[in-house]
């Protein structure tokens, strides 16, 4: 092969590579644009002191409440929850896949080295010899005649076909040209994976962290609620003590004790229940860190009381929750990877260019393998084209047409769900705050109408009912009021889930998972 032709092939070559791209078929992606209600409800009307601002988020929003113990308890998620670290290890094997989608753009070059040693058919080569002996003989200018036929036919039986060794050294490549973005647009919708992975574990750990809140926050609320019981408990033993000394003295009968040791008994068995629910948010806290039963206990079981929720809160910009919500990025993500993946398959209609090409030595003695005379090589293009695939193209192709679409219906899903959602913890948020107030306020009556039955009592102005219906009273006021508490602090955590948590600053770098400890069973950062 003369030089004059490798030139032009090279040329060639490049003016396909030029022109890679430049005939790419399939759809277009085309960014949705961020969708809001038109009249977006505000529920300030009506607010209590406690109310939202419109300011930066920020990145910790668990930090507003104050509490030491929560803040802990979330800097340990972020290492030790084990479902974020399994969107960790999911993530990395997008990342490699994405690798892998990338090298298809890149020629191929590969080195081989091969030693063959072989036996030619001794039969076939006679058959050959005899054959090209009878031709000779035949032929108008044959040089050797009858005579020489004869003698090649001769000794065509005794020839043998010595043992051959063949050495072999080449560099070979492959490079498609991708003129119809097949290859484009199968990274492409790599890249998209990738991205929808990446928010996939971004909203994982968001997730983790409200449920780590609002966990946190019912937890104290249960142990509120033990301590409201404990000191009714207090109570109550003091109502059985005198009912029982008036029951001695004769003023009142066996009823007024009998009534006054069941209500003791009843506000026992509500105690016991919520020590099992204290013990069961202890161990769903737990779990969230990677940790065994119990691991947090003696941690928690520290009276730190329910956080309060501050005067005002920034929660960041609602109309920016396309931008904020890992979900809607997630559902837009796989959008574009869906598009991609309908080009991918419309570009299997068209013939596939592939260029090849070696450089290598040849030779029958391993003395002769490094002369340049013994250099082989050869260059060229490939094409194939598919003719007939039983419907095999064209079914890939409506399959991926019908994903694209059910992508853009789930897209829509998300982001008005997501509204939705918004909403929804902005009312409970709100409107819970307007529920403390009134419960402040009938806590505060019910504990004076019960000082002032138990005065009545002890004077004998009063009968025994009316001071259990006051004592009643004051501990289901008290008990509703705590667990308001925790419900405000509770709906805080909503609403900031509800608005993409922390943003993006809230996820750490990846890293290498195979390099993670495991959780401690410890408890402590």
């Amino acid at each position: 092969m003369s030089a004059a032709f490798l030139s032009r092939a090279l040329l060639s070559g490049c003016a396909l590579v030029a022109l890679s791209g430049c005939l790419r078929v399939g759809p277009e992606y085309h960014e949705p644009h961020p969708w809001s209600p038109a009249h977006y409800a505000d529920h300030m009307a009506g607010a209590p002191d406690s109310v939202t601002s419109e300011a930066e988020a920020a990145s910790k929003w668990w930090t507003v409440f104050n509490d030491p113990e929560l803040v802990s308890l979330e800097d340990r998620l972020v290492q030790q929850n084990l479902s974020f670290r399994l969107a960790t290890a999911n993530l990395a094997q997008s990342r490699a896949q994405l690798m892998m989608a990338g090298a298809e753009r890149f020629p191929g070059l590969s080195a081989s080295g091969s030693y063959t040693r072989s036996q030619f058919s001794t039969k076939q080569m006679q058959e050959i010899i005899q054959r090209v002996g009878g031709n000779i003989a035949k032929s108008d200018n044959g040089l050797l005649g009858d005579q020489g036929s004869s003698i090649l036919s001769g000794a065509a039986s005794g020839a043998t076909i010595p043992l051959l060794n063949q050495w072999k050294t080449s560099i070979d490549a492959s490079y498609e040209i991708d003129l119809w973005g097949r290859v484009a647009h199968q990274y492409d919708a790599a890249k998209a994976d990738l991205q929808a992975t990446d928010e996939e574990r971004r909203s994982v750990l968001i997730a983790q962290q409200a449920d780590m809140a609002r966990g946190y926050m019912t937890l104290r609320g249960n142990q509120k609620r033990l301590k409201v019981l404990q000191d009714n408990l207090g109570t109550l033993k003091q109502i059985v003590d005198i009912s029982q000394s008036r029951y001695h003295s004769g003023l009142v009968t066996e009823v007024d004790v009998d009534s006054a040791q069941a209500r003791q008994h009843d506000t026992e068995a509500q105690a016991a229940q919520l020590q099992q629910g204290v013990a069961q948010e202890e161990n769903a806290l737990a779990l969230l860190l990677g940790a065994p039963p119990g691991s947090l206990n003696a941690e928690l079981e520290k009276d730190a009381g329910i956080p309060v929720v501050p005067p005002v809160v920034p929660v960041g910009l609602p109309s920016e929750l396309a931008h904020r919500r890992p979900d809607i990025r997630e559902a837009e993500a796989k959008l574009r990877a869906s598009v991609a993946e309908v080009g991918e398959a419309t570009a299997d209609f068209y013939p596939k260019i592939t260029i090849n090409a070696d450089f290598g030595f040849q030779t029958l003695s391993f003395r002769d393998l490094g002369f340049w005379n013994a250099r082989a090589w050869n260059v060229g293009p490939s094409i194939s084209l598919p003719i007939f695939q039983g419907g095999r193209l064209r079914g890939q192709l409506e399959l991926k047409k019908y994903a694209q679409k059910a992508a853009a219906i789930s897209y829509q899903q998300t982001v008005i769900q997501a509204w939705h959602d918004v909403d929804n913890a902005l009312i409970a948020y709100r409107d819970e705050q307007l529920r403390h107030q009134g419960l402040e306020r009938a806590v505060n009556d019910n504990r004076k109408a019960l000082q002032l039955a138990q005065s009545q009592y002890r004077s004998g102005l009063t009968n025994y009912l009316n001071v259990l219906n006051a004592q009643g009273q004051l501990q289901s006021a008290e008990m509703s009021l705590a667990d308001s508490d925790a419900t405000v602090a509770t709906n805080l955590a909503r609403l900031y889930n509800a608005l993409g948590g922390g943003w993006e600053e809230v996820v750490p770098a990846a890293q290498d998972v195979t390099k993670t400890k495991l959780a401690s069973a410890t408890p402590g950062p």
